[in-house]
């Protein structure tokens, strides 16, 4: 009886003094994050790890990230900013992560490298109006 009621203490007081576990997202991070200072930095911190740095994407162990470079789908501006905020396919979305800002520079780099010439600009409130709005009924 004796044994049973030292395992369960034991089990209680490793319950409380383990460090608490986290939830596997980039929002359950402590610590300092480097400055996200232009969409160049954007791409290399956020965007390179699936579409690799050519931007050429990646294929392998069932999954698919699509090539930004040369990516005709790019053309709209519209288009990547709402695949940025929203997510697509496995993409997760950015929306509450990176800033309107950071969203712009990273959507404008896209558009102007990689064999991408697409010239026209993203501005912080193009990317505001494209944040879903929630009506009070829905709240």
């Amino acid at each position: 009886m004796r044994s049973v009621f030292l395992l369960l203490a034991g089990l209680a007081a490793g319950a409380f003094l383990a460090p608490q576990a986290r939830a596997d997202s980039a929002s359950a991070v402590v610590g300092k994050m480097q400055p996200l200072l232009d969409g160049a930095d954007v791409y290399k911190h956020v965007c390179q790890s699936c579409h690799m740095p050519d931007a050429k994407g990646a294929e392998g162990a069932g999954a698919r990230f699509p090539a930004l470079a040369g990516n005709a789908k790019l053309a709209s501006a519209d288009y990547p900013v709402y695949v940025v905020l929203n997510g697509f396919g496995g993409m997760p979305w950015f929306s509450g992560m990176l800033t309107d800002k950071q969203v712009a520079d990273v959507v404008n780099y896209i558009r102007t490298h990689f064999g991408n010439h697409y010239t026209d600009t993203v501005k912080p409130a193009d990317v505001a109006a494209q944040h879903p709005t929630i009506s009070p009924e829905e709240e």
